[in-house]
């Protein structure tokens, strides 16, 4: 019996690693993610309290939208947002240029606890002992999944809060083309081609959960949320 199309599996489709166009670029950070950045900050505020030490990482971090809100949740600490596209950091070096000028016009201390560094992984010259190591939306970038498996042994200190969320891959081009129109329906052309990729090159849960039994992280949890994201929480092993 033949089946149509768009209900057959979707296989994994790798996307580009990085988003170095400057309009790519530009169209994702204009868009609004406050929602879900604000519900995964909260998450990591439920998952592990109110401290999570004093160095934070935040691999991938884009233009820097969960990093400056991890940064305003925990203000004693120092929090690194690494990524491997300059236009994204260019983007992230404005953004903290404009929040440092903005504290000197109201008199308040520039803020020194939020840092950038461009780097692709994997890269061996990045520094570890992180007390705390997330990622948002990396891991379906990466086209070798056990890259950012051995970055977060790379950089958390033992015992870390290790918080990671990405996009799962649906189930078929019909639950594709669902969750593009409930979630993208309004972005622009570019942004619903890069989700529609997006979604091919995201992983399910059972291939993240095989990932980290390979990477020796299997005491981390992995869960599916929403309809449309998955995460793995736990911590380093100590």
């Amino acid at each position: 019996m033949a089946f149509a199309p768009w209900s057959r599996a979707i296989e994994r489709v790798c996307e580009p690693e990085l988003m170095e166009g400057a309009e790519q670029a530009l169209a994702y950070a204009e868009a609004d993610f406050s929602a879900t950045d604000q519900a995964m900050v909260e998450r990591i505020a439920c998952c592990f309290g109110a401290q999570l030490g004093e160095r934070i990482v935040d691999l991938g971090c884009g233009p820097g939208n969960i990093t400056f809100r991890l940064a305003d949740h925990h203000p004693s600490s120092l929090v690194v947002g690494v990524d491997g596209s300059g236009a994204m950091l260019a983007i992230a070096l404005a953004r903290l240029d404009q929040l440092r000028l903005r504290h000197l016009q109201q008199g308040e201390r520039p803020r020194a606890s939020v840092s950038f560094q461009q780097a692709r992984l994997p890269c061996p010259q990045l520094q570890g002992g992180y007390s705390a190591v997330v990622s948002n939306s990396l891991l379906h970038h990466l086209h070798d999944p056990q890259v950012l498996w051995s970055t977060v042994r790379q950089m958390a200190a033992p015992g870390a809060a290790i918080c990671i969320r990405d996009l799962r891959r649906p189930a078929d081009q019909i639950a594709l083309e669902r969750l593009v129109a409930t979630h993208a329906a309004g972005a622009p052309p570019v942004l619903q081609h890069d989700y529609r990729q997006s979604l091919r090159a995201a992983f399910t849960v059972e291939e993240v959960e095989a990932q980290l039994v390979e990477a020796g992280l299997s005491q981390l949890d992995v869960g599916a949320v929403e309809d449309r994201y998955l995460e793995i929480i736990g911590r380093h092993p100590i």
